[in-house]
This record gives C-alpha cells, structure tokens and sequence, in this order.
C-alpha cells in the first residue's frame, strides 16, 4: 500500500514528519533511486526508500520511554541556542527516540519518547483529542479562574475549552489547578493563565489519557514502558 513518504519516514523511525517533510525538499530522501518531491508517495514494503543514500530499515525494534522531564530542558533532539535538550537525558536507551509532543522548557513532568513514527502521530493528531492532565501553581485571585475554560485563539484557530479544578485553597496568593486539555496546543496552558490574568509559578504534566507519571521517576530520570502501557497508548 503506498503512502506518503515523510509518513513512512516517520514510522520507520528515522525522524518526525516535519522534519522528513524538510529533508524531502532539501532532497535528500530517494525512493528507487529518484529524487522525490513533497507530497509523492511510495510503498514502504516493495520500495527502496534511501535517506542520503542509505536505505531506511524496514523493520527498526521500537523503543517506548516514559521520561520525567525536569525544568531547563527543551523537548527537541538538537537547540540551535545551545540548550540542554531532552536528548541527552535518554542518552543511555540504545536508539534514536523523539518527544511525542512537547512540554516547553519551563515546564516538566510526563514526556514519552519513542521511535514509533505511528504511536507519535496518533497521540498527538488534533483529531484524536487524547486528554493531558497538568498541575499548574499559580499565581492570582481565583475569581478569574472561570476564564480558563475560554477558548483562546492559538495560531488562528480557538482552542476547545478546558476542563479546570481548583486543587487546593489559596495560601499566600498561591493556588494549586489540575486543568486538562483536550488537545495539544503551542503553550496552551501558560496562555489560558495569562488569559485569565493569572501567573504560572509551576506547571506539570501529571497524565496523558489514564497513564500518570511514575512517582519513582526523579527529575530527569526515566523507564521503558511496560508492554500494558504501550497496548493502552495504542488503543487511543
């Protein structure tokens, strides 16, 4: 069955979709060994798929990682600022493994990592609408907290309202949120604060669909998920 190539690249593992999208129109990537365009499509059994000349394996063992992501890391592979990124926290797994999703560099907590292209797309597809729970200390009188449950307009586009709890009683003007997403949106949760004019002092992802955070997991550590874990992920 054909499909687009920048997909096959990224369920053999090789790298996301974006940036197979990017290596497609720098022309490095091959299939029979015809340069090809965005957009072309290919068979990823009966095709030889080459990226700069060496062909994608067909078959990669897939690596799932549940990673407790500490503040002060980005969720990419490479920083073209120098950052310490996420990468070198999963140094010792034994393959090429990318963030499903992103936390930004502020934030920590839950983040899988895998070198499943399919899983990846799936969990953080728009239309599959996989709920993230965050804990979020904020900042702020909690009259205003109703406002995060407003769509805000994200790249051009309303976000679909948030569902928000108030976890604990304020203490000193601090107060503690659980609010759940029901998408993925670039720094959803730090403009739905900002929006309701409170101040993210810290923010966590504690969940993504029922799979919680590992509480033995110290910041920066992390563990291959379990075969239950990943048959769950999958079924999303």
């Amino acid at each position: 069955m054909k499909e687009r190539v920048q997909k096959l690249l990224a369920q053999a593992g090789v790298c996301s979709r974006r940036a197979a999208e990017a290596m497609i129109e720098a022309g490095r990537v091959t299939v029979n060994g015809r340069k090809i365009h965005l957009g072309d499509q290919a068979d990823g059994v009966r095709d030889v798929i080459c990226v700069d000349g060496k062909r994608i394996r067909e078959e990669e063992q897939k690596v799932y990682l549940m990673l407790h992501k500490p503040r002060g890391f980005v969720s990419t592979l490479s920083d073209e600022r120098g950052r310490r990124t996420v990468r070198q926290l999963v140094s010792g797994c034994g393959a090429r493994v990318y963030p499903v999703g992103r936390l930004d560099a502020d934030s920590e907590g839950l983040l899988l990592m895998t070198n499943d292209g399919a899983l990846t797309y799936s969990l953080t597809h728009p239309r599959h609408a996989v709920d993230k729970l965050y804990y979020v200390r904020v900042k702020g009188d909690l009259k205003s907290v109703d406002r995060l449950r407003d769509p805000v307009e994200i790249d051009g586009r309303l976000t679909t309202p948030a569902t928000v709890t108030v976890l604990d009683a304020p203490t000193e003007g601090y107060s503690l949120l659980g609010i759940v997403l029901h998408e993925g949106r670039n720094r959803q949760v730090r403009r739905l604060c900002e929006h309701a004019g409170l101040e993210v002092k810290r923010l966590k992802r504690m969940k993504i669909g029922e799979l919680e955070i590992d509480p033995s997991l110290k910041p920066g550590a992390w563990r291959h998920l379990t075969e239950e874990e990943v048959a769950y992920l999958k079924s999303l």
